[in-house]
C-alpha cells in the first residue's frame, strides 16, 4: 500500500495513516485502500480491536487540498462519485463489528476529525488539536460528521465548532467528552494498544452486539431496544465463552476479560 502501514498481532490490528509529507492527507489513493483494507478486516475473523493512528506526529489533516485545487476536471458529478467511494470507508468503519480505537496524536482537522468520530474510543495525545475546517476553505462537514459529532459532544457544540471551524486542545476535547483520555505523546501507542489487548480478551459476541446497539441506540425507542436486548441475551448468554466466564467466577479464578487502569495521573 502507498499510504497506508498495516500490522496485525494476537487479534489487534493497527492502520497507520502514513503520508506524514501532507500531514497524513486523505486523496483518492488513500480512500480506496482504506476501503480495500477495512473490507479485509471485516472478513478477518481473528481480528478482535482495530486501532486507528497516524505517521509521523499527526493524525490526518483532512481531504488533500492540493489535490482539490490542482483538480483539472471537478464538477458536482466527479465531487458526488468523490464522496460515494468515500461514504464506503465511513460506513465500514463504523460499522464494524469490533471495537476501534483512535489514536490522535497532533492534528486531526476536517476529515481527518470526522474519521476519528467513526471510532468507539479516542485517545488524544498532549498535542492534539482538532478542527471542523471544513467552513474555512466553504465546505460543509463530511466523512460522516453531521451524523457522528453531536452524538458524540452534542447538537449545540457541535453547531458551534462546525460553524466556527475553530481549533479545540487536548484539554477542551476531554472537557466536552471528544477525548477519552489525554496522554503524554509516548504514552498514546502504549495505551492504545493496552486497552486493544483488554478488549481482544472479552466476548467477540457479546461486544459486537453491544457496539451495534448502542450505535442505534439514539435513533431508536426503549420496546425496540428491550426487544433486542432480550434476543440479544439469548445469543451472548448460551455463548462458549459465557460459560467460561461464569466457571471462572465461581471457581474464583482470574477473569478472562478485565479492563486496564486509567493511568495515575494526566501529563
Amino acid at each position: 500500500m502507498e499510504t497506508l502501514l498495516y500490522s496485525c498481532d494476537e487479534g489487534v490490528a493497527t492502520i497507520t495513516l502514513n503520508r506524514p509529507e501532507a500531514r497524513n492527507a486523505i486523496g483518492a489513493t488513500m480512500t480506496a485502500e482504506l476501503d480495500a483494507l477495512l473490507q479485509q478486516i471485516a472478513r478477518d475473523d481473528s481480528v478482535r480491536v482495530l486501532i486507528l493512528t497516524g505517521a509521523g506526529g499527526a493524525f490526518c489533516a483532512g481531504g488533500d487540498v492540493r489535490s482539490m485545487n490542482n483538480a483539472t476536471v471537478r464538477n458536482a458529478q466527479t465531487m458526488r462519485a468523490g464522496m460515494r467511494r468515500a461514504h464506503r470507508v465511513v460506513k465500514a468503519l463504523y460499522d464494524l463489528d469490533r471495537p476501534v480505537i483512535a489514536a490522535v496524536d497532533g492534528p486531526a482537522f476536517g476529515a481527518g476529525f470526522s474519521l476519528a468520530l467513526l471510532a468507539d474510543f479516542i485517545l488524544v495525545s498532549t498535542r492534539a488539536r482538532f478542527c471542523m475546517a471544513f467552513g474555512r476553505i466553504g465546505l460543509v462537514p463530511d466523512y460522516g460528521a453531521l451524523y457522528t459529532l453531536p452524538r458524540v459532544v452534542g447538537l449545540q457544540r457541535a453547531k458551534e465548532l462546525m460553524m466556527s471551524a475553530r481549533e479545540v486542545g487536548a484539554t477542551e476535547a476531554l472537557d466536552i467528552g471528544l477525548a477519552l483520555e489525554v496522554l503524554a505523546p509516548e504514552a498514546l501507542m502504549p495505551r492504545a494498544m493496552q486497552m486493544a489487548r483488554a478488549l481482544s480478551s472479552a466476548s467477540p459476541i457479546a461486544m459486537s452486539i453491544t457496539k451495534d446497539a448502542l450505535n442505534g441506540s439514539l435513533d431508536s425507542d426503549l420496546d425496540s431496544l428491550l426487544k433486542l436486548e432480550a434476543a440479544s441475551q439469548a445469543v451472548a448468554g448460551t455463548s462458549d465463552y459465557h460459560k467460561e466466564a461464569t466457571r471462572r467466577f465461581v471457581e474464583k479464578q482470574a477473569p478472562q476479560f478485565q479492563w486496564p487502569a486509567t493511568p495515575a495521573a494526566k501529563p
